[in-house]
């Protein structure tokens, strides 16, 4: 993975494109030390977490994961 400032980001786009459409690199572009974007190819784009893989098969969601819980679904002491 390459790791760039956004001064050099912004500098070195078409190279940093073309590595990533061309070898398929994933660059994180930082903010003063700290991750705030990832440049990845189409291709490897990243999927959403909540889609069934092949490998969970026959698994189903009862309730939708990403909706909060109520507050009786809460152990007591949280509460």
């Amino acid at each position: 993975m390459i790791v760039v400032n956004t001064h050099e980001a912004k500098t070195n786009l078409s190279k940093l494109l073309a590595l990533v459409e061309s070898k398929h690199e994933c660059v994180r572009i930082c903010r003063n030390g700290k991750p705030i974007a990832l440049l990845v190819s189409v291709e490897e784009e990243i999927t959403d977490p909540l889609v069934q893989h092949e490998e969970l098969q026959g698994i189903t969601f009862r309730e939708d994961p990403s909706l909060p819980l109520d507050k009786e679904d809460w152990p007591e002491a949280w509460r």
